[in-house]
């Protein structure tokens, strides 16, 4: 039966046959997309791949959605079949290729289901993770898992996010953000004499470490203006931090809650793409080294970092941290990098690893995750239902 207790007439579409037809199913309907059109692609394929092989077959239907690079939406044949014989015969990484679907019919067909669907958006990156897909799931009134159309935006562009924190009092390293129409001669020299060197030159809206740059050089900060402007118009350049990178999972709605906060040790000269998917030489210790009072400061922090951009869901929030007790260094604590509002899944990402080292498993996530979207979902359409 649909929401509204009605049987689907005769008379109705073909797909509201279709859909009628289906055999009740009271599991939930997770609809997971994977692969989109950011540079972020390959890392979204693998991370579907781990939610699909950790999502509970008797707790959800799965329809793996893939979006190519070029934009098209398909059900993923490859991933539907092996997931239909086991997920343990899911490879490492999906193949967003399959029969083409038009993304509004999709939602609309699920949204008139009369099971339970949710949509799980494992999209990274521009046009997936910015509230671009977050709107379209919006408008076709589905629950979805992480954050709104609000904060998927403004945490994307990492611009825009720092003026939020700072208005948040929230402490960053010193920047300054510009667009590509505001390069003037002579820019990369006045960046230097105001930050100093080395700095770190970013693309506003890219995560994974994609287009970063560290120049130490007017010259090579130069270099790292073009290359960032190849993936954004926007380019963020910050001061580089002597300091451990620490990162702190988050998961909730209204009520977040902080995992135990890790420390990345980088094996490249910074935490770069390579060193995220490519090489085996960065690792994770968790908890992070810094003392249980820095622990507890960084989790409080994260979710005032969190709440200050209205995340929902879940969210990986990264800092740098400079030992105030060192006496070589500047001792400014806790600096907020970023806010990624969908982090990577796959085996050595640090969100899941992070809540796995507090008890809560792979599968328990996902879990968590569904029931918070349709938290969410129920409570924001009965504020906007009049």
């Amino acid at each position: 039966m649909s929401e509204s207790g009605m049987q689907p007439t005769r008379s109705g579409s073909a797909t509201e046959r279709d859909v009628a037809s289906v055999d009740r199913d009271d599991r939930i309907h997770l609809i997971v997309l994977f692969g989109g059109e950011s540079a972020e692609h390959d890392v979204s394929c693998t991370t579907a791949a781990h939610v699909l092989a950790a999502a509970d077959p008797s707790s959800y239907r799965i329809t793996p959605v893939g979006i190519s690079t070029d934009g098209t939406w398909a059900i993923a044949d490859t991933a539907a079949d092996a997931l239909a014989s086991g997920p343990g015969n899911l490879p490492g990484r999906l193949d967003p290729a399959g029969s083409a679907v038009s993304p509004t019919a999709l939602l609309s067909a699920a949204s008139a289901e009369p099971s339970t669907t949710v949509v799980m958006p494992l999209l990274h990156g521009p046009m997936g993770e910015d509230g671009t897909v977050q709107g379209l799931i919006e408008l076709a009134n589905l629950p979805y898992v992480g954050a709104g159309v609000l904060a998927s935006a403004v945490a994307m562009d990492k611009a825009m996010a720092k003026q939020v924190l700072t208005a948040a009092h929230i402490p960053q390293a010193a920047y300054r953000a510009f667009g590509e129409h505001e390069i003037t001669p002579g820019l990369a020299g006045r960046l230097a004499d105001e930050l100093g060197l080395p700095v770190f030159v970013k693309p506003a809206n890219m995560g994974s470490s994609v287009g970063v740059s560290k120049a130490r050089t007017v010259e090579e900060l130069d270099d790292a203006i073009d290359l960032a402007l190849a993936y954004d118009e926007m380019i963020v350049v910050e001061e580089a931090i002597v300091g451990k990178e620490i990162e702190v999972a988050v998961l909730g709605n209204r009520d977040p809650q902080a995992a135990t906060p890790g420390e990345i040790v980088p094996g490249d000269e910074f935490y770069s793409y390579d060193d995220k998917y490519v090489s085996d030489q960065s690792f994770a210790v968790i908890p992070a080294p810094i003392g249980d009072e820095a622990l507890a400061e960084a989790q409080q922090l994260a979710i005032r970092t969190y709440r200050a951009l209205r995340c929902e869901g879940l969210a990986r929030v990264d800092f740098f941290w400079e030992d105030p007790s060192d006496p070589d260094g500047r001792g400014r604590g806790f600096l907020c990098n970023e806010v990624n509002t969908m982090p990577g899944f796959t085996p050595i990402s640090m969100f899941p690893k992070m809540w796995i080292a507090d008890g809560v498993s792979y599968p328990e996530i996902i879990d968590r995750l569904v029931e918070l979207a349709l938290e969410r979902h129920g409570r924001r359409r009965r504020n906007t239902k009049h």
